[in-house]
Order: C-alpha cells, then structure tokens, then sequence
C-alpha cells in the first residue's frame, strides 16, 4: 500500500493502516486546494459585478437624481415620518432627524461597499430640495437580480414624476448594472405602486398570503418584476440568454 503524487491508495483512504497517513492527508490538502481556489474564482467571475464609483447621478426632462447628503435630512425625515406617506411601506415612523442622519450614513456606505444604491430624486432647477427617493437594494448577485424601492412626496403625486424617475433607474439597472431582472415587492392595497409598476413594463409575479406581519397584522405582498431579455448569459460567451 503506497501514497501517490496525485492523492492516496484505496487502503489509505479508507484509513486501513498507512504509517504515512499525515503525508497523505497533506497530499490530499495540496491537490484538492487549488481546484476549490479555482471554483471560487470561477463562481466570483459568473456572479454580477457592481461598482458606484464615481456616483452616477442620472438625468430626466425634468429630474436630476443625485447621491443624498445629510443637508437632505429634513426632507427625509418628512418621507420616513408622514402617515400617508407610510401607509402601505410597513415600517415605523422616523422619531428624530438624527435617526434620519444615520440612514443617509448607512446607505451611502452600501453605496461605497457597492452593496446598495439609493438616489435622491430632486427637480434639475432645484438641486438641494429632495422630493423622493428610489434605489436598488436587496441585489443578488449571484442571480443578476435586485429589488427596487421608492417614495414621493405627496405634493408630486400623480405627475408622472416616479415613472419619469423609475424608467431613468431601469434603464441604468438594466444597461449599466447588466441585471436581468428588477423586482418591487408592494402592499395589495397600494394600487397607486401598482399601476406605476404595470405602466413601466411589470407584470404580477407572485402574490403571497399574509406573509408581513406589522402592529399586531398579517398582510399580503404582491411581488411584481422585469425581465432584461437582452441579458448576456455570464456563461455563454456573450450570447443572449
């Protein structure tokens, strides 16, 4: 009974005696590493890569959406505190400005770890003033996936402002990102979302029975997504999947 090179006899490996037992155990280290180094390589080089360096500010006809600062606190604060605003979001109301400090803070460090986009939504002959937000989060890169989120103040309802905002990010989502697929998750009874997601190309994906569970209630979530069908397949060579 003998080790080989290239790993370790039948007897040795079902551990029937071998005085060099430790050698083969190093052998079986040193042959089988590199394939598990090259495998992780392989999956980081399939998975979708991100990079927010510089930040891409994006541009509408009417609309800049541009990286949030702590200047945008109080107008924050105001999206993450106001009733109507929360109705169908499912969270608690922002208590302090601090508080919303801290988010701005903690999105724009997914932003630096490309973990997270969050855009501030502004109109181009005003800048400074936030009205609303919309991001890319929960991204999968493994999938080519992310879940997209947004906000607006209710002075801008039902001006075609988040449609104008949300095809700006689609479009970044799809050619610059290279997703292939974008999903919003919604409350049944936010029919206004609804239609913003149908309008912009959505179809209904899944809808789940009261899966939320939020001050004492369960609710549905419909999930609605869209596909990039011109999404190069990472394995393919370039080819369309």
């Amino acid at each position: 009974m003998n080790c080989y090179a290239n790993g370790c006899s039948k007897d040795v490996l079902n551990l029937q005696g071998c005085h060099g037992l430790a050698y083969c155990k190093s052998v079986i280290f040193v042959t089988v590493a590199p394939f598990k180094y090259l495998i992780g390589r392989l999956i980081k080089m399939v998975m979708l890569q991100l990079s927010f360096t510089p930040f891409p500010e994006l541009e509408t006809e009417r609309l800049l959406l541009r990286r949030m600062v702590l200047a945008d606190a109080k107008d924050l604060f105001f999206l993450r505190s106001d009733k109507t605003v929360l109705e169908f979001l499912g969270k608690e109301p922002a208590k302090t400005i601090e508080e919303v400090e801290s988010f701005i803070n903690m999105i724009n460090n997914n932003i630096d770890t490309n973990e997270a986009i969050q855009w501030a939504i502004t109109f181009k002959e005003n800048p400074a003033k936030l009205i609303g937000t919309i991001c890319y989060w929960n991204i999968r890169k493994e999938h080519y996936r992310a879940e997209t989120g947004y906000t607006l103040h209710p002075d801008h309802w039902n001006k075609g402002i988040m449609k104008e905002a949300l095809k700006k990010v689609i479009d970044y989502g799809f050619s610059v990102m290279k997703l292939h697929s974008i999903d919003a998750n919604i409350n049944p009874g936010n029919k206004a979302s609804e239609a913003l997601l149908v309008s912009t190309g959505f179809v209904k994906e899944a809808h789940f029975k009261e899966d939320f569970f939020f001050r004492g209630k369960f609710s549905d979530t419909i999930i609605y997504s869209l596909l990039n069908n011109l999404t190069p397949n990472p394995l393919s060579g370039g080819e369309e999947a």
